[in-house]
Formats: structure tokens, C-alpha cells, sequence
């Protein structure tokens, strides 16, 4: 008996994860690839930031998902704290929906949706049609599942242990919250645990005394992935991480404080115990949103108390293009070339991040070389944009050759971010290879970063001042720097041929170098703006 109630109970509970996980890949279909796009931009505001976790939660069917995607969006700096708060706060409400469906009498249904399902899925000649195949097939699955973990359990109603083990978690609830995480964090879905325990009350194994502390345990366990997905990631990531542990644990605190008047709401819920519970998974997320949203302010301020630390945070779009100045072309020349003086700063400093990461491994640097990357792509557009419309005033000839200057310019640092991106994807190909740089390679690459950096400082100082002297000592040194390129790929060489090189690290220290060099040119191209050789 024992061995069919393990295999029972874990073919249900695998065709209950595995339901969930298909009918959430057609919702996914459906919806298309906008998921991801809406959780970016639908987080202004911290009530439309709730709104949205809980429609995208219901959609994907896995909060840990959707908190997931919210921490890595952090993490690359496409979103702040409070805005993932507020998300994070609507997929543990958009969650709960699984467990209603669940609670419902259906299992009837199972079979027919397995059957349509399947049918639509593998006939289906549009793809919606096999999307919604999937959907209902994962559905049928979800129910066929929950039907084979509540008939694998019959047994327990005749074991003295276990009917013993529930009175004690209705009797002490901190035992059953401590169990049902630790069963959540092991399967990694809140969504499963809460079916294992509905599985249970459809036997009429648990009473809803024991069941209430198994929920509130299973939104304590689910933050175990968001944990995971913390880890290695940047300070506001992490922070966004831990805030969904202080909200569910918070939410747990205020629910064991009035544990008798929250049972006797749950109670007056529903007719079953299965229908009470999934109403105390929904009561519950529900409460503990409407208890911490009025204090929204007050909460980002405790998660930021509890993991302290600031990190910098790349200010997005340009500063100094006023529009209302287009009409006088000498105030708007001006605040282009303000602007793209700070766009040359930004880019000089990914060229430096990128350094960092690939000799010192500074993994942690490159969500904040992502922003800056963002920052100068966009600060191109814009640029050459405010430049087109100021183009079709009148210009003089000089006006317009500056123009035409500075929107070449735009060009060329847009460039550099992208080499400099190249070489940080260069660091992470070291990183997930485990490949080793040789100390006289790393040399190399350090003494061609000085002179690139010395001659991109003088550039910026070129441009600045209009110094045409000054920028033609920078062109000139360009072929400094491609000599420098060539010698060290001849050294290269000898060492591949002496076997004191790895040829997949030597590759892509090859690479690294012509990055380099082609900053270069782009810093020159930069100096003859100045000069007016462009």
C-alpha cells in the first residue's frame, strides 16, 4: 500500500505541475510576446503595478515566474524597486486563481479535456487553435492529476500517524506553516502544494483548522525561487527579491495574530473544506495587500532598512535638448554638443566597465553597463533627431557643416558602446567556458586600454574646446594604437606556437584587441569632427 500511495502521489502531483505548466504555455501563445513589455511599462503606478502582476500571474500561472522575470528586470535596470513591488504584490493574488479552479467539483471533466485537448493540439491547422489545445489540454491534465493524488490518499483516512500529524498543525500552526514551506520550497510551486492540500480535503483528510496554516506556509516556501533568482544579481534586484519575503512574511505574521477571527471568515466561505481553503489562499494574499498597499511608501523605506545600501542608477534620456530653443540654431547647436559631450562621458565609461569585467571579472558591473548602453542608444536617436528638425530651418554654411558634424559624432560614440558591449559578451563567454587569460595576455589588453583611454580623454578635451591642434595629436595617435594591435597578435602568435595559450581563450583575446583598436578608430573619427576631415 505504501509503494501505490508514493507512485499515486507522485504521478498526480507530476501531472498536476505538468497541466500547469502547458496550459500556462498556450495562455502564454495567446497572449503572444507582449507579457514581458507589459510588465515594463504597466508598473507607473503602484495600483496599475498590482493589476498587472495579477493579470500577467494569471496568465504565466506561476507567481515565482512572474516574480522572477520582475527581479531580472530590476537587475538590468528596466525597472525600479517599487515598481516590481507592486507587481510582486499582484502575482501573489493572481496565483491564488489555480487553487479555485481546483476547489471546484470537476473532476468529470478531466478525461473530455484531455481528449479535446489533445485533438485540437495535434489537428489544430491554425496556431491559435493548437494553442487553445494546449489550454484545455493542460487543463484536463490539472484535474486528471488532482483525481490520481486524492485517490492515492484514501489510504491515510485509516492512518492513526498521519490523522494525528494534521490535528497537531490545526493545534500548533507554526509546525504546519514550517512543513507546508518546507514542501513548497522542495517542488518549487506554491500552486502544487496548495493542490496536495485540497487533494486532501477532498478525502475529507484535513479539517479547515490544519489546512489554513498549510496555505500560509506554501506563500512562505514560494519565495525560495525568488531567492534563487537573487542571487549574483545587483543590489536593487536583491531587494526586490527579499521584498517578496518580507511581504509574504509580514502577510503570515498578521494572519497568525488574528488566526481565530481569519478562521471563522474563511469558515463562513464556502460549503466544503476544498472551497474554504482555496478561499483562504485568495483571502489571504487579498488582505495582505489591501493591509500593506496604503503603506506602500513606508514599505519600500522597511526593505530598504532591512538590505540597505544604494546603488547608482543611470538617469535615462537627454538632459539638455529643449525644443523650445530649435528656432535659434546657435542655442540649439549648443545644447546638442552639451549633450553629446555627455554621451561621450557615458561611452568612455562603458569602455572602462567593459575592461573591468573582462580582467577583473566583475560580473556585477555589467546590469549597469546595460543601462549605460541603453542611455547611449537612445541618446543617438534623440541627438540626431533633435539635429534633423533643425536642419530644416535656415542655416548657415557653417551651422550646417557643424550639424553634420555632430550628428557623425552621435554615430561614432554609438559605436564605441557597441564595441564596448562586444567585449563584455566576450567576458561572459570566459566566465560560462571557464577559460583562463594568460597574466602577459591581461598585460596586453590593459596597456592597449591606456592608450585607447588617453587618446578618448583627449578627444573629449578636443572637442570641447574646438582645439583642432589637440585633435589632430589624437588622429595621429591612432596608428599607435594600430601598431600596438598588430605587435601584440604577432606575440600571440608565438605563444600559440610555444602551446602556452588555450585556443579558445586565444580567440578571444584576438577579439578583445580588435575591439579595441576599432574604439580607436571611432575616438580618431571623433578628432577629425574638430578638425573638419570628417
Amino acid at each position: 500500500m505504501n509503494v501505490l500511495f508514493f507512485i499515486g502521489m507522485l504521478g498526480g502531483l507530476g501531472l498536476f505541475l505538468f497541466g500547469i505548466q502547458m496550459m500556462a504555455s498556450g495562455l502564454q501563445k495567446v497572449a503572444g510576446d507582449k507579457l514581458r513589455r507589459s510588465l515594463e511599462i504597466l508598473t507607473g503606478k503602484p495600483i496599475i503595478g498590482v493589476l498587472t502582476g495579477i493579470v500577467v500571474t494569471i496568465l504565466v500561472q506561476s507567481s515565482s515566474t512572474t516574480t522572477v522575470m520582475l527581479v531580472g528586470f530590476v537587475n538590468a535596470g528596466l525597472m525600479t524597486l517599487p515598481q516590481a513591488v507592486s507587481a510582486i504584490i499582484g502575482s501573489n493574488i493572481g496565483t491564488t486563481v489555480t487553487a479555485q479552479i481546483i476547489s471546484f467539483d470537476l473532476h468529470f471533466l478531466a478525461l473530455p479535456a484531455v481528449g479535446v485537448g489533445g485533438l485540437l493540439n495535434f489537428f489544430g491547422q491554425r496556431k491559435l487553435y493548437r494553442y487553445m489545445g494546449q489550454i484545455i489540454l493542460g487543463f484536463g491534465l490539472l484535474f486528471l492529476g488532482m483525481v490520481t493524488m486524492s485517490e492515492a490518499m484514501y489510504p491515510l483516512r485509516e492512518s492513526p500517524f498521519f490523522l494525528d500529524l494534521l490535528v497537531r498543525f490545526g493545534e500548533q500552526p507554526a509546525l504546519g506553516i514550517l512543513a507546508s514551506a518546507l514542501f513548497t520550497a522542495a517542488i518549487q510551486s506554491s500552486s502544487g502544494a496548495t493542490g496536495v492540500i485540497i487533494a486532501l480535503t477532498l478525502q475529507e483528510l484535513m479539517t479547515i483548522e490544519a489546512a489554513i496554516p498549510l496555505i500560509l506556509g506554501t506563500n512562505v516556501g514560494t519565495c525560495i525561487t525568488v531567492v534563487l533568482a537573487g542571487l549574483g544579481t545587483s543590489l536593487s534586484a536583491r531587494k526586490a527579491a527579499f521584498a517578496h519575503i518580507i511581504f509574504n512574511l509580514l502577510g503570515v505574521g498578521i494572519v497568525l495574530i488574528v488566526l481565530g477571527p481569519f478562521t471563522e471568515l474563511i469558515l463562513n466561505s464556502g460549503d466544503t473544506v476544498a472551497r474554504q481553503t482555496a478561499n483562504a489562499h485568495t483571502v489571504f494574499n487579498v488582505l495582505n495587500a489591501a493591509v500593506i498597499f496604503p503603506f506602500f511608501n513606508q514599505f519600500i523605506r522597511l526593505v530598504n532598512y532591512i538590505v540597505p545600501g544604494e546603488e547608482s542608477q543611470v538617469e535615462l534620456g537627454p538632459k539638455h535638448l529643449d525644443k523650445r530653443i530649435i528656432k535659434t540654431p546657435a542655442l540649439a547647436i549648443e545644447a546638442a554638443r552639451r549633450e553629446l559631450l555627455r554621451m561621450a562621458a557615458v561611452s568612455r565609461d562603458m569602455v572602462q566597465e567593459s575592461i573591468d569585467i573582462f580582467l577583473k571579472g566583475e560580473r556585477k558591473k555589467i546590469p549597469h553597463f546595460l543601462q549605460k548602453e541603453e542611455l547611449v542608444d537612445g541618446l543617438e536617436t534623440e541627438i540626431n533627431m533633435y539635429l534633423q528638425e533643425l536642419s530644416q530651418h535656415s542655416l548657415t554654411r557653417q551651422q550646417a557643416n557643424t550639424v553634420a558634424g555632430l550628428v557623425s559624432a552621435a554615430n561614432d560614440l554609438e559605436r564605441i558602446g557597441d564595441h564596448s558591449h562586444n567585449i563584455v559578451q566576450l567576458s561572459e563567454a570566459v566566465f560560462d567556458s571557464k577559460l583562463t587569460i594568460s597574466n602577459t595576455a591581461r598585460g596586453e589588453i590593459e596597456n592597449m586600454f591606456k592608450k585607447v583611454d588617453e587618446i578618448f580623454e583627449q578627444a573629449i578635451d578636443a572637442f570641447t574646446r574646438e582645439d583642432v591642434r589637440l585633435a589632430r595629436e589624437v588622429i595621429d595617435q591612432d596608428d599607435i594604437v594600430d601598431d600596438m594591435e598588430k605587435m601584440f597578435r604577432k606575440r600571440h602568435i608565438a605563444r600559440v606556437n610555444r602551446m602556452e595559450c588555450i585556443p579558445a581563450a586565444g580567440v578571444i583575446y584576438l577579439d578583445v584587441l580588435s575591439n579595441l583598436e576599432r574604439i580607436a578608430d571611432h575616438v580618431t573619427n571623433i578628432a577629425q569632427v574638430v578638425t573638419g576631415d570628417f
